[in-house]
């Protein structure tokens, strides 16, 4: 016979939402973040409401973790503490890539200026 936990466990696990999984595990990670800033400045969450300006109900919503945090709410926390919470690659368009010196270089160019494009037609036999 199954007991409840089970059969809530079992349901979770069938439906299972990879999207909320991800949504846990990022807050997750932001909330540990700022706990663990917030242990090197000796500071609690009052302190960290104090420099946000906000309630200290609310902050301590916010680390407990399974809040929806807002990139507004990630800002406030990012300046107050002095850190960067989420860290965003920028776009590259182009990566050079230094492949050496070419030798010759004042001949390649001589090369380069005198170079004629030649485009002759040629004669061709057409036998019937």
């Amino acid at each position: 016979m199954k007991t409840e936990a089970n059969m809530i466990t079992g349901w979770l696990n069938e439906n299972r939402n990879p999207e909320i999984d991800k949504f846990i595990e990022k807050n997750l990670d932001i909330t540990e973040k700022v706990r663990l800033a917030m242990e090197n400045k000796g500071w609690k969450s009052l302190d960290l409401a104090k420099a946000m300006d906000k309630n200290p109900s609310e902050v301590s919503k916010w680390l407990s973790g399974m809040h929806n945090l807002t990139l507004k709410s990630i800002t406030k926390m990012e300046m107050a503490l002095g850190i960067d919470l989420i860290h965003i690659e920028p776009v590259k368009e182009y990566t050079y890539v230094y492949l050496g010196i070419i030798k010759n270089q004042e001949e390649l160019a001589e090369k380069t200026n005198n170079y004629k494009e030649h485009s002759e037609v040629l004669p061709m036999a057409i036998g019937l």
